[in-house]
């Protein structure tokens, strides 16, 4: 029986473990914190997931929570424009529905409750914060060490990549508040959704729906541009100054969130966080000073910066990539030419991630601003956009360049201008059937012949809003601003 080490209890950590006990490997997993340390602590990520990282999940029968926590079927943007005595106004709104539904699951409840869930199956766990000198040890021991935990010293093990390493500072400065009592969104009450708004010179509000150990909650994240006018949390210790900050700055920056965020209050006393950290990608191989290797797991070799919600994805894609490629290798030797062909693996998926990731830090360009604005009108943009949160290698085709983006949208237009004729037709078509039915004595009220009601018009619904196979558009089409 093969014997592998996993250091580090979060997403990718436990998952990997839990996937290679299932398999008959022989685990050890080490955790600086038991299961009910876990569980009683303050939270740690957003962990939006999305269709595929679900999958690797449920492929493994690890998800627990999936009738508990809210499905998650639509994902939005808004982008503030300039600001007005009144406040900040709306210029694009919009919300894409996901192709699968996506979860977000507190780690506290999945973290602890997979650890036992380990333990119960025969797993060994070890409560012990690693350092360089554990592992010099430990690896002589097992066949594989994996190191899925890398703050501290054993992040120095992974040497930085600076060609794949853009950043060398945190681009944002995060605040993450857990709450109950959030209304819905009112263009689309019966959907629950993410909502990505972002505010130009000042950072993004995230809002989506989440299972917490208190049940069902919302998640209030704010990414905040270093030194912007949002970037007040840092030394906040009370969570209910942290709150109180969070709505201040929805007041002002995002009043229609705000608007819907005036009776929430915290789930619990560990319901807030703050950090940030720079996006780094590593050599995935570190080198201990007695010559074992270890091998880097996740966002130890791959750290995107929360703002296109991947982390947790991230982590299961991996988990995923290591547990099959581990699997494939048999009785081999885990050696330096194996560690790093899986990781490479890894990267053919991660590298769209940090591609994406980056470019959504840096200044906004035109063309993106272009995409935005089009989703309001085009639902097929809405669409891609959105799914792209669960498959962001689609992005290759019409986000980083302007030829492509401007490709993508003649296209999208020249779609809708189809779809548009095609109703058109089928529009003539009901009317001379109306027409006829009403020559035939069936009027309606008041002797009209296809009298349009209240939500009728002949360009579709007064509002904007507009239902879908592709998407669900709640639009402010008046307003075109660049984001530039």
């Amino acid at each position: 029986m093969r014997t592998i080490l996993i250091v580090g209890a979060g997403q990718s950590g436990l998952q990997l473990a839990l996937g290679l006990q299932s398999q008959g490997y022989e685990i050890t997993l080490m955790s600086n914190r038991t299961a009910d340390e876990i569980r009683g602590g303050r939270v740690m990520s957003t962990q939006c997931m999305f269709r595929t990282a679900l999958g690797h999940e449920r492929d493994l029968g690890l998800n627990f929570w999936e009738e508990l926590a809210p499905r998650v079927e639509g994902l939005g943007i808004s982008v503030a424009g300039p600001p007005t005595p009144q406040g900040h106004p709306r210029a694009v709104d919009w919300v894409g529905r996901l192709d699968g539904w996506a979860q977000s699951v507190d780690q506290r409840i999945k973290m602890a409750g997979w650890m036992e869930a380990f333990e119960q199956r025969g797993g060994q766990v070890v409560i012990h914060g690693a350092a360089v000198s554990d592992l010099d040890f430990l690896t002589r021991r097992y066949d594989l060490a994996l190191v899925a935990a890398g703050k501290g010293e054993l992040g120095s093990l992974f040497g930085r990549d600076a060609a794949r390493s853009p950043y060398d500072t945190p681009r944002r400065s995060l605040a993450v508040a857990y709450v109950h009592g959030l209304g819905p969104r009112p263009e689309h009450p019966d959907v629950e959704a993410v909502r990505c708004n972002i505010v130009p010179g000042v950072g993004e509000l995230f809002v989506m729906p989440a299972l917490t150990l208190t049940g069902r909650a919302d998640i209030l994240f704010w990414e905040c541009v270093p030194g912007g006018p949002a970037d007040v949390f840092r030394g906040i210790t009370d969570p209910s100054e942290h709150l109180e900050r969070t709505l201040e700055l929805m007041e002002r920056f995002t009043p229609w969130e705000y608007a819907r965020a005036t009776k929430v209050e915290l789930t619990d006393a560990g319901a807030t966080l703050t950090g940030g950290y720079t996006p780094t990608v590593r050599d995935p191989v570190g080198r201990l000073p007695g010559g074992g290797l270890v091998l880097g797991v996740a966002d130890v070799v791959v750290a995107n910066d929360p703002i296109t919600g991947q982390g947790s994805n991230s982590a299961a894609k991996c988990a995923a990539v290591y547990l099959e490629s581990i699997l494939e290798h048999g009785d081999r030797p885990f050696d330096e030419e194996w560690m790093r062909t899986t990781f490479d693996r890894y990267w053919q998926t991660a590298r769209h991630v940090t591609k994406w990731t980056n470019t959504m830090l840096a200044p906004p360009r035109e063309h993106l601003a272009d995409l935005l604005r089009a989703g309001v009108t085009l639902p097929v943009v809405a669409h891609r956009i959105a799914n792209g949160f669960d498959d962001p290698s689609g992005f290759e085709d019409f986000l980083y360049e302007p030829e492509k983006a401007a490709a993508f949208l003649e296209e999208a237009r020249a779609e809708a201008e189809r779809d548009g004729d095609a109703a058109e037709a089928e529009g003539d078509g009901d009317a001379a059937g109306a027409g006829r039915e009403g020559a035939a004595g069936n009027a309606g009220p008041g002797g009209g012949v296809g009298e349009a009601g209240p939500d009728d018009d002949d360009d579709g619904d007064a509002d904007g809003d507009r239902d879908d196979d592709d998407g669900v558009v709640a639009g402010k089409a008046a307003a075109v601003w660049s984001l530039g």
